[in-house]
C-alpha cells in the first residue's frame, strides 16, 4: 500500500516541526475539542430528564423509548466509521462533518411535531454524536506523545462527568418552563446545541491545524453493512427485551439476526486485511485485545450499575430528578480527582498499568458497599461509595484509551481510539439492559412481600398510620390504601408518582423493596467488574511512546518512502 506524506491544513508556524506543539497551542485545540465532546456527551443525559414532558406534548409518550434507542442506534454503529474513514483522510474534515450533523439534527428536533419525527431526527443526530466522542481523543493522540497524553485527558472525564450532572439539570429546566420566547421550553433543550456548536466549529476551524499522510485504501463497505445488521437487533433487544419479553418471538428474532450479522462481520474484517474497519491484527496485540474487553466490562459497569444510583435518590430518598443529579456531584468530583490525579503521574513516571488494576478493584469495593445500602441508609454514606466508584472509574477509562493507543501503529489511531469508545457504548447498552432486568423483576415481589408483611402488622408504623385518621383523611392515603386492598387494581411499579405526598410509613415497604432490589444490581455489578479485576493484571504494560502520533506516522511514511527508493523496481 502506498503512502505519500501530505499537508492538509497549514501550520500554525511556518518552521515549527510536524506534530511538536506548544503548550498554548495545545489548550486552544483543546476548547475546541472539549465543547464538540460536551455537546454529546450532554445529550445523551438532557433528554432523559424532559422525555415525558416531550411525550405529553407531542402526544406519544408510548413510543418514548425509540427516541432513545434510535441515537444510541446510529451513535453506535457511526463510531467504528469515523474512526476508520479519519484514519485514511484526515481528522479534521471528519470531527467537522460529525459537528455539523450534530448541530443539524438538534435544529430538526426542536421542530419535531410527532415522537416519531423525533425518533427519525435523533437517529440524524445520533451520526454525528458517534464521531464527536472518539475523533476528540483521537486527534488528542495525534498531538501529544502517550507520555504526557493522559494530562489532557483528564479533562475529557472532567466535560464528561460535569455533564451527567448538568444533563438532568438542563433538560428539568427547560422541561419544566412552559415556553420560552413563545415556544415549548422542552424544544430549546435540542436548540441549546445550535450555539455551542457553530462556537465549536469555529474554534477547531480556526485552531486545528492536522498534518496528515495520506494513503491509498479500500474502504470496507461490506463490514458497513454487516456492522449494521449485527449490532441494530443487539441494541434494540437490549432496550426493547424487558418490554417484549427476553424469550419473545421479536426478541428471538432479533438474536438470531444479530448473530448472523456480528459473523459476517468478523469474517468480512478477516478477508479485508487492513482495510477492514477494525483489522483483526490489531488484536494480536495484547494491549488492545485486553484493552477492549476493559473498555466492554467498564461500560457495564458504568452505565449498567450507575445508572440505577439515580432512581434510588428520586424514589427511596424522595429527591427530584434535578435535586438528584447534583446529589451524583461525588461521583463526578471521584472521576475529575481521580483521572486528573493518574494523568500527573503517568506523566511524570511513564507508568500506568497500576490504574487501571487499583481503578478496577476500587471500583469492586464499590459496588459492594452499595450493595449493603438500605432505605434508612444515609445519603452521605451513599455519597462516600458514590465518590469511590467514580474514583475507580477515573482511574481506568482514560488509561485503558491510553494503553490502545500507545499498543498500536499511528496510522490506527482512529481505529484504537473508537474501537475503546465502540466496545464501551455496547457494555453499557447491554449492562443497562441486564441490570434493569434485575432491578424490575425483583422489586415487583419485594414490594409486594414488604407491603404483607406491613398489613401482618411486622411494621408498628405503618400500622398505626393505617389507623391514623389524620393519615386517612388525605385523599392521596386513601386512595393508595384502597389500591393496596383492591387486587384488581393494586399498586403498579411502572408508575411510581404515587409516592409523591404519600404518608411516610405508607411508603416504607415500597422503598425498602427498591432498595433491597437495587442491592442486587450492584452485587452483580460487582461480579462483572471482577472479571475486570482480573483482565487489568494481564493488560501489558508497553513504555510509552514520547513522539505524537503525528510524529510517529511522518517517520513512518518517510522510512517506507526510503524503503521504496531502495528496491529493486
Amino acid at each position: 500500500m502506498s503512502q505519500t506524506a501530505s499537508q492538509t491544513t497549514a501550520r500554525p508556524a511556518g518552521d515549527q516541526p510536524i506534530g511538536v506543539y506548544t503548550h498554548a497551542q495545545i489548550m486552544t485545540i483543546l476548547s475546541g475539542l472539549l465543547m464538540g465532546m460536551f455537546l454529546a456527551a450532554l445529550d445523551q443525559t438532557v433528554v432523559s430528564t424532559a422525555i415525558r414532558t416531550i411525550g405529553d406534548d407531542l402526544n406519544g409518550l408510548s413510543v418514548q423509548a425509540w427516541v432513545t434507542t434510535a441515537f444510541l442506534i446510529t451513535s453506535t454503529i457511526a463510531t467504528p466509521l469515523y474512526g476508520k474513514l479519519s484514519d485514511i483522510y484526515g481528522r479534521k474534515p471528519f470531527f467537522m462533518i460529525a459537528i455539523t450533523i450534530f448541530v443539524i439534527g438538534s435544529a430538526l428536533c426542536g421542530l419535531s411535531t410527532s415522537m416519531y419525527m423525533l425518533a427519525a431526527f435523533r437517529a440524524f443526530q445520533g451520526i454525528g454524536a458517534g464521531g464527536l466522542f472518539s475523533l476528540a481523543l483521537a486527534i488528542i493522540g495525534d498531538i501529544i506523545p502517550p507520555r504526557e497524553r493522559a494530562k489532557y485527558q483528564g479533562y475529557f472525564m472532567a466535560v464528561f462527568a460535569t455533564s451527567s450532572v448538568l444533563g438532568p439539570l438542563i433538560g428539568g429546566f427547560f422541561a419544566g418552563t412552559s415556553s420560552i420566547l413563545g415556544i415549548a421550553g422542552w424544544r430549546w433543550i435540542f436548540w441549546i446545541n445550535v450555539p455551542l456548536g457553530a462556537a465549536a466549529l469555529f474554534v477547531v476551524e480556526r485552531s486545528l491545524h492536522l498534518s496528515h499522510v495520506a494513503r491509498e485504501a479500500v474502504i470496507d463497505w461490506w463490514g458497513c453493512v454487516w456492522l449494521i445488521v449485527g449490532v441494530v437487533p443487539v441494541l434494540i433487544v437490549a432496550e426493547q427485551g424487558r418490554i417484549w419479553g427476553w424469550d419473545s418471538p421479536g426478541a428471538w428474532t432479533c438474536y438470531v439476526i444479530g448473530a448472523i450479522g456480528l459473523a459476517a462481520f468478523c469474517w468480512d474484517q478477516v478477508r479485508m486485511g487492513d482495510d477492514a474497519l477494525i483489522p483483526f491484527r490489531l488484536f494480536r496485540s495484547g494491549p488492545f485485545a485486553v484493552g477492549s474487553s476493559l473498555s466492554f466490562i467498564l461500560g457495564v459497569g458504568l452505565f449498567g450499575g450507575i445508572m440505577t444510583i439515580p432512581l434510588y435518590l428520586q424514589l427511596v430518598k424522595g429527591a427530584s430528578p434535578t435535586e438528584s443529579g447534583l446529589l451524583m456531584l461525588p461521583l463526578v468530583i471521584g472521576i475529575m480527582i481521580a483521572a486528573m490525579g493518574s494523568g500527573q503521574v503517568i506523566m511524570r513516571t511513564g507508568r500506568y498499568k497500576i490504574f487501571p488494576v487499583v481503578g478496577t478493584g476500587t471500583m469492586v469495593v464499590a459496588a459492594l458497599l452499595l450493595h449493603g445500602v438500605s432505605d434508612t441508609s444515609s445519603t452521605g454514606l451513599v455519597d462516600v461509595y458514590m465518590f469511590l466508584f467514580g474514583a475507580g472509574l477515573g482511574l481506568c477509562v482514560q488509561t485503558v484509551i491510553l494503553a490502545m493507543q500507545n499498543a498500536v501503529p499511528a496510522r490506527d489511531m482512529g481505529v484504537a481510539t473508537s474501537s475503546a469508545t465502540f466496545f464501551r457504548q455496547m457494555g453499557g447498552t447491554l449492562g443497562t439492559a441486564v441490570f434493569l432486568s434485575v432491578l424490575f423483576s425483583t422489586l415487583g415481589p419485594k414490594v409486594q412481600q414488604g407491603y404483607r408483611d406491613a398489613f401482618a402488622g411486622k411494621d408498628p408504623e405503618f400500622t398505626k398510620a393505617l389507623h391514623d385518621p389524620a393519615v386517612l383523611a388525605d385523599p392521596k392515603n386513601a386512595a393508595f390504601i384502597h389500591a393496596l386492598q383492591n387486587p384488581s387494581s393494586g399498586v403498579s411499579i411502572n408508575d411510581t408518582s404515587f409516592l409523591h405526598g404519600l404518608n411516610d410509613a405508607l411508603a416504607a415497604p415500597f422503598r425498602a423493596g427498591f432498595a433491597s432490589a437495587m442491592s442486587l444490581v450492584f452485587l452483580v455489578a460487582a461480579g462483572v467488574l471482577s472479571v475486570g479485576f482480573i483482565l487489568s493484571f494481564m493488560l501489558k504494560e508497553v513504555p510509552l511512546r514520547t513522539m505524537s502520533g503525528e510524529q510517529q506516522a511522518a517517520m513512518d511514511a518517510a522510512a517506507e518512502q526510503d524503503t521504496a527508493a531502495v528496491s529493486p523496481s
